[in-house]
Parts: C-alpha cells; structure tokens; sequence
C-alpha cells in the first residue's frame, strides 16, 4: 500500500504542477489581453479628442471662408484698404494733432488735452457723458 500512496501522490503533484502552469499561463494571458485592451481604449480617446478638434477647427475655417465671400466683408475690406464710400455715407478723419489740441474745459476753465479729460473717468461715466452731455466739440475716438 505503500507503493500506491507514494504514486498517487507523484501523479498529485504532477497534477498540481500541470494545473498552477496552465493557471499562471491564464493569469499571464488575461494580463496581456487586459493592457492591449487598456491601451486600445486610451488610443481611441486620442483619436475621438483630435476627431472633435478636428471638426471644431474644420467648422470654424468653413465659417471663416462663408464670412470671407460674402458682401460684409468685401465691403469693409473695400473701404478699410480702397476707401469705397456707398450713397448717404461720409468719412469722417480725425487728426492726432486735432485731439492733442488744447481745449478749454467748461467746467474747471483749464486748457487741457482732449482725450486726458475722460483718462480719469470710470467706464460707466463715460458712457454716460457719451449719452447725455451735449458737448458740441469732436468727441475723441478711444483707441
């Protein structure tokens, strides 16, 4: 009896052996087929990322080219760089040395630039002497 526990003990750990190989290969398979399927999924959110800039950026430059021939903007190129004036239009051109001038200001009597009479004045201010005050000098143009 001794001889057969001692076999079928061999053929246990012959078995044994067999089932932790076949498992580790498993393990090592599923490992392998995890990651490949780890770094396909993050190379198709790559892909959908630069596809949607893609197509933003692909939408935008057909926009573009619609507001680059159409009449808006042939106009406004024409009379930025042609000087095209339509019927009913006029230019008005105001010098640098115009605005430099020195004015005297109602209110306090000084002789003052004309564009550093509103450098002090909040932005709401400014509108509203834009709005309702009547001053009947050239209004400066804020770069």
């Amino acid at each position: 009896m001794k001889f057969e526990f001692q076999h079928a003990s061999r053929v246990t750990k012959l078995v044994l052996i067999g089932e932790f190989l076949l498992v580790s290969y498993l393990l090592y398979a599923l490992t392998s087929y995890i990651y490949k399927n780890y770094q396909v999924d993050y190379h198709i959110k790559n892909f959908q990322a630069l596809n949607d800039k893609i197509a933003t950026d692909n939408r935008k430059a057909a926009e573009d080219l619609l507001y680059y021939q159409s009449e808006q903007h042939i106009e406004k190129v024409a009379k930025q760089n042609l000087g095209l004036v339509n019927p009913g239009e006029e230019v008005i051109i105001i010098s640098d040395e115009l605005l430099k001038q020195p004015v005297v200001d109602p209110v306090d009597g000084e002789g003052s630039d004309r564009l550093s009479r509103y450098y002090h004045l909040s932005n709401p201010h400014k509108w509203w002497k834009f709005f309702f005050e009547v001053d009947h000098t050239v209004k400066p143009v804020e770069r």
